[in-house]
């Protein structure tokens, strides 16, 4: 019997837990799915007698991605969901033709946070039946309707070490490039065709600004608790190390979501992150520290206008308000996350329902793709998920051959990092469970 939906995903923080809402709502309406990584093993059941109706996946920008992402795990299917997870974008990105879909992707079902995206894909070519508006399935979990789902504040600072009695204050960090070297920027600048140079040097002097910022508030403050949610890059940073030192109200976390801290948190501070739209969903408001200008090929297009904290003393003045107005415009925010009283999941749900059920739209495997077999990567993964199993890192069991030790470790590296853990997805799925009605 075959399978009704399969889902792809890339990034386990970013996307697992909206896949899972996403796979209980389909089994509550009678259909089977199941959630796979884009590199776990190939599976010939996946071409054969459990072949999807729907591969649900998690990006589909060209004639590439379809053949790796779908092509290579279920082989031929016309019906393609894409959960498009990259929609927060600069202006340059929108403008340009890769994150406008290329070749057959044009053809896939590309779903649609907002209005705003909708109306630029279809202005670069794809058809209006091609970019349907769901919603953003995450921000679903910041919904009245998932009240007890996250932690209390009281709860989450037990856990840290935290004084639930202080001021919790939450600072979103996107200063990924401020830990690079000049040499690892350089490599990433190569490695993507576009100078990352200036970039990093705002990174790294808007980190070093606002780090000032909070060394000089926090002395005057013991009554806060300042938590740093650190961007994944800056896990080597000696400046987050040493002012941790420093103030012992300042506190670098990493761990649970974003969603989690901004909902316990009682004031919020962000820099450029997009987590500024799920602080909107949330019901609550933010500023926006901006000590130094952001190139605007790098903004995300909707700050466009926003409100900027740029000296310490609006800072300090900031700090003290206790209902701030949202620094955006509620008609940018929402064409981006389209509001509704539906939840996006369940919007989500019945465009797979539909396309399940009804013809294929288009033919993304039609005419102007042709589909290659790679062999290569089938049995490299085969091989590095035997290593992984084991814990055998490939750099020590391939040390004689360093072009193969580097290659193999790579891919263990992404494997590793997207691993979950069976207990761990049940766990997950049970927590969420109650709240699927």
């Amino acid at each position: 019997m075959g399978l009704d939906f399969l889902i792809l995903y890339e990034h386990t923080v970013r996307e697992y837990e909206s896949d899972l809402l996403l796979k209980l709502e389909l089994e509550r309406r009678g259909y089977t799915a199941e959630i796979r990584q884009l590199l776990d093993r190939k599976k010939l059941k996946y071409f054969t007698w459990k072949k999807p109706k729907v591969l649900v996946s998690s990006c589909m920008y060209d004639n590439e991605a379809i053949n790796s992402h779908v092509y290579n795990n279920v082989g031929r299917c016309d019906k393609i969901v894409n959960l498009h997870w990259e929609q927060m974008l600069s202006d340059t990105q929108e403008a340009g033709d890769w994150f406008n879909m290329n070749g057959n992707a044009k053809k896939c079902v590309q779903t649609c946070w907002g209005r705003r995206t909708a109306g630029r894909l279809i202005a670069h070519g794809m058809e209006e039946k091609n970019t349907p508006v769901t919603g953003a399935v995450m921000m679903d979990f910041l919904r009245p309707e998932f009240a007890g789902y996250f932690k209390s504040k009281e709860q989450l600072c037990a856990e840290h070490g935290l004084d639930p009695a202080k001021k919790l204050h939450l600072y979103i960090s996107s200063f990924g490039y401020a830990s690079m070297t000049d040499a690892e920027v350089k490599e990433l600048s190569e490695m993507a065709g576009t100078d990352f140079s200036g970039f990093a040097a705002t990174n790294r002097v808007s980190m070093a600004e606002t780090l000032a910022w909070f060394d000089r508030y926090l002395a005057g403050h013991p009554e806060v608790e300042l938590v740093y949610r650190r961007h994944p890059s800056e896990w080597n940073s000696p400046a987050l190390a040493d002012l941790s030192q420093k103030r012992p109200n300042f506190h670098v976390i990493f761990s649970d979501s974003v969603k989690q801290w901004i909902v316990a948190a009682d004031s919020i501070s962000i820099w450029m992150s997009t987590a500024i739209a799920e602080v909107y969903m949330a019901g609550k408001s933010c500023h926006i520290l901006r000590p130094a200008p952001i190139e605007h090929e790098y903004d995300p297009v909707i700050y466009a206008g926003a409100k900027y904290v740029t000296n310490y003393e609006d800072f300090a003045a900031a700090m003290a308000e206790d209902a701030p107005p949202f620094p955006i415009e509620r008609q940018v925010i929402e064409g981006y996350f389209d509001p509704s009283p539906v939840p996006a999941y369940k919007r989500m749900a019945d465009l797979l329902e539909q396309v399940r059920n009804e013809p294929p739209r288009d033919e993304p495997m039609g005419e102007g793709f042709t589909p290659h077999f790679n062999w290569l990567k089938f049995f490299a993964l085969w091989g590095v998920h035997i290593l992984f199993a084991l814990r055998l890192e490939p750099k020590k069991v391939f040390f004689f051959h360093k072009g193969l030790a580097g290659f193999a470790q790579r891919i263990y590296g992404y494997v590793e990092k997207a691993h979950v853990p069976k207990a761990d997805a049940k766990a997950m799925e049970a927590r969420i469970a109650p709240f699927v009605k």
